[in-house]
């Protein structure tokens, strides 16, 4: 078993966990839907603003006014090389 699979199936045990938690904890049911569903728009807002930090980055980048890594200016150099 690889070191990849057996992280997924840790990393799913533990949302089972914590889902199951959430259910059979003895509060209303109510209550418990609030909660599922602010910890599921809170995991959606920190996605969205991962995603657009990322594509910020990206179009900085693609515009020559963002921050260059190594990598950027590896692929701009070997991009160049093999266009010209």
């Amino acid at each position: 078993m690889s070191t990849g699979k057996a992280l997924l199936g840790v990393m799913a045990g533990i949302a089972a966990g914590a889902v199951l938690g959430m259910i059979f904890a003895p509060e209303k049911g109510e209550h418990t839907r609030r909660n599922i569903t602010k910890k599921g728009e809170d995991l959606a807002n920190a996605l969205n603003e991962k995603l657009e930090e990322k594509f910020d980055e990206l179009m900085g980048v693609v515009t020559g006014k963002g921050k260059k890594s190594k990598t950027t200016e590896s692929v701009k150099a070997n991009g160049t090389e093999m266009v010209g």
